[in-house]
């Protein structure tokens, strides 16, 4: 783990927004007009998917992936200027939010800058042509950082120049596929320009690494990964979990997989808790609309172990998935739940939720989850109905009747037992 990482990154929020889609216009003006709102979510950080020009050779949809890019260095005209950038920095940290990159240091467009300029910098397959290492990534091929150092110079020169821009962190695109060495390297360089600057890891599922692996390549495991990010994607249980949303799996397997988090990773670890993205989505979708599972899922990203991240549109259980490669406006017209977000952010800033211990169950007989942290002073218990269960479950805490932090109500403990809701319940016990 990062020797910077501090706990109390478990406390922060994240807003994850892909500014083509965000708004009609799609700019980062019109991102900019919005920010005060934003903010008012409980936002700690802005995420921004890549910002870059984007490939025009075996491009994916009209517009093609933001992930495809032409220039490191350069600003897709679609969204706007430097100047205007600059600008979206500028008032990102006067409404008092922190602003994040997204880095694509694996693979380019087929017609980058680089790719120009140096072609010895990138991977060639078996035919000695340029290529990726993923067959369904048609359009983009791979950077190789055993053939020449200068790779790592170049590479390095950007993300300081990005820092120095004002830009204060970064989320790595499949950061599994880049060298340790390399990241190491990378992160001293830019804590010199910024001793703050945050580092988020998109770690692969496991069964993503395994095929990587047994086809010849290396790969960073998770446990790797944390020895210079900060935080990392929860992708480590994501299969478990869509599996029990999907009817495809137990509850119980996926609350396990959260517990395993507490022992095969250090002890400040902190994972990036989301129910969708801009990969996986959306919860609301997932679920039918049934926005009494939305909500206790919600509260349970806040509740559980970590940062969380919203994915734009989320806020408004906007079930339609935005299209990558075109444009797509996300929907802000459904119902919307941002004093849900608002409140749980709220509740999950105590700090027990970064260094209480924490506990995690799945109830005996009902899908509901039960956690808990608790140090010398109180306990915060957590139950989460995402069943639509009834009935009594045992939650091991004081008798008393306590209010539920969401929503006002009363709620009552009798012989170590909590009557479940269509209300998520969050309680503090004194």
């Amino acid at each position: 783990m990062s020797v910077t990482t501090k706990t109390d990154l478990r406390h922060v929020m994240i807003y994850q927004v892909y500014v083509r889609n965000y708004s009609e216009e799609g700019t980062f003006k019109a991102l900019q007009d919005d920010l005060e709102r934003i903010c008012d979510l409980g936002t700690n950080i802005l995420y921004l998917l890549p910002i870059h020009p984007i490939g025009e050779i075996q491009r994916k949809g009209k517009l093609g992936s933001p992930y495809s890019i032409q220039d490191y260095y350069k600003i897709n005209a679609e969204l706007g200027t430097l100047e205007d950038f600059k600008a979206l920095i500028d008032a990102t940290h006067k409404a008092g939010m922190k602003i994040m990159m997204d880095i694509v240091f694996n693979h380019t467009s087929y017609d980058s800058v680089l790719l120009k300029e140096h072609p010895e910098f990138f991977y060639k397959n078996h035919a000695d042509d340029f290529s990726n290492r993923v067959g369904d990534w048609w359009d983009i091929t791979d950077l190789d950082y055993t053939k020449d150092a200068k790779l790592w110079t170049y590479l390095i020169d950007n993300l300081v120049y990005w820092t120095q821009l004002g830009v204060d962190g970064f989320r790595f695109d499949v950061a599994s596929f880049l060298p340790l060495a390399f990241l190491e390297q990378a992160h001293d360089a830019v804590l010199e320009v910024n001793p703050e600057s945050l580092w988020l890891s998109e770690s692969v599922h496991g069964a993503f690494l395994k095929t990587f692996r047994d086809q010849g390549f290396e790969a960073l495991s998770e446990c790797e990964i944390y020895q210079v990010f900060d935080m990392a994607y929860d992708y480590d249980t994501h299969d478990a979990f869509l599996k029990y949303l999907r009817k495809e799996g137990p509850l119980k397997a996926y609350v396990d997989w959260v517990m395993l988090q507490e022992q095969i990773y250090p002890k400040n670890y902190i994972k990036m808790r989301n129910l969708e993205n801009h990969d996986f989505g959306r919860i609301a979708g997932l679920l039918n609309h049934d926005l009494t599972l939305i909500k206790q899922w919600y509260a349970f990203a806040f509740f559980n172990k970590g940062a969380t991240m919203v994915y734009a549109g989320g806020e408004f259980t906007d079930s339609k998935h935005p299209d990558l490669f075109n444009k797509d406006t996300i929907v802000k017209t459904g119902t919307n739940i941002s004093e849900l977000i608002r409140l749980c952010q709220d509740i999950v800033s105590d700090p027990i939720f970064s260094s209480g211990i924490y506990t995690l169950e799945k109830a005996e007989d009902k899908d509901v989850i039960v956690g808990k942290y608790t140090n010398a002073e109180k306990t915060m218990l957590g139950v989460f109905n995402v069943n639509h269960e009834s009935g009594k479950v045992k939650v091991n805490a004081l008798d008393g009747t306590y209010s539920n932090l969401i929503t006002g109500n009363n709620v009552t403990i009798k012989n170590g037992l909590l009557l479940v809701s269509e209300d998520p319940i969050i309680i503090e016990i004194d």
